[in-house]
């Protein structure tokens, strides 16, 4: 007979679980620039389909592995569940690429920005498709992040388009993504697929052609191509699993280690220009979340 006392220690042990996948997912994620970097000087479409390419047979060993097979085969037997598997599959790639570009062209701050706002703009995504209300703490937090856009845009004389680009793609993806009815590792493999029957045909095309990189040359770019699904599809179903074990506030902390991280590599490391107006920007942007978040934890707490 299982007793309150057993369901809470279980319980403990898998929020715990959860919280050490989750946690080396963001990390992965964080330290994501360095390998970026190491291949800045491959063509940004070559990076981006051997990332896809590569991590079909680590999805796809996870799913037997989990033996949620099933569920996968129902999926790609469904056309309207393909389309909307093809809808995030594009969004993802876009994310990807636009990430990818942004590093080569030491833009990484960018990216960094991109992240941090990102919670900020599913708020704005989930008050303007969903109806969902905005409180006030929520309303000053994105009216800050406007600020800091806006400030930005003056400064540079245009829209920081790279961090809003990125923002945007990953919600409108994580938006999408929850209108698919399965779960997270068969709709990451399925996404894969997807975009592998393009991404297979563009590979074969620069190999034929003497334009790809893989197999022709340095055996170092070989590895670094093949390396581009592991540093893709593991943090990805790290986090998948971790999620799952979470609450959503606890989530909600979490997410700001990639962007810290990745802010750190690019001001202290990438040696990247970090001025007077940028630092107000991001002090505004930070201040925007903390406020975010604690509204986040005030209503976790009313309905507790």
């Amino acid at each position: 007979m299982t007793t309150p006392i057993d369901t809470n220690l279980e319980a403990d042990r898998g929020a715990r679980r959860g919280f050490t996948l989750a946690l080396f997912a963001y990390l992965l994620w964080g330290l994501l620039p360095f390998y970026m970097k190491a291949v800045q000087h491959l063509p940004l479409l070559e990076v981006i389909a051997h990332r896809i390419i590569w991590s079909v047979p680590i999805a796809g060993a996870v799913l037997v592995w989990m033996g949620r097979t099933a569920d996968f085969k129902v999926a790609l037997r469904t056309p309207r569940m393909l389309a909307m598997a093809a809808v995030t599959a594009v969004l993802i790639t876009v994310n990807w690429s636009i990430y990818v570009w942004a590093i080569a062209v030491d833009r990484t701050v960018e990216t960094a920005l991109g992240y941090y706002i990102n919670p900020l703009v599913n708020v704005v995504v989930g008050a303007a498709l969903l109806g969902e209300r905005l409180g006030r703490l929520q309303i000053v937090a994105v009216l800050l992040a406007a600020l800091a856009v806006t400030i930005l845009t003056i400064e540079q004389g245009i829209l920081p388009w790279v961090s809003l680009a990125l923002a945007f793609s990953f919600a409108a993806y994580g938006f999408f993504r929850k209108t698919l009815p399965i779960g997270p590792s068969q709709g990451f493999l399925l996404e894969i697929l997807i975009l592998s029957v393009p991404a297979l045909g563009y590979i074969f095309w620069l190999q034929a052609s003497g334009q790809g990189h893989f197999l022709t040359g340095s055996t170092e770019n070989t590895w670094l191509l093949i390396g581009c699904g592991p540093i893709t599809a593991v943090p990805l179903l790290l986090f998948a699993f971790g999620a799952r074990l979470l609450k959503l506030s606890t989530i909600g902390i979490m997410q700001y280690i990639a962007p810290t991280m990745v802010f750190l590599i690019a001001v202290f490391i990438f040696h990247e220009p970090f001025g007077t107006i940028q630092a107000i920007a991001f002090a505004l942007i930070w201040a925007a979340l903390a406020l975010y978040t604690f509204a986040m934890f005030q209503n976790r707490a009313r309905k507790d």
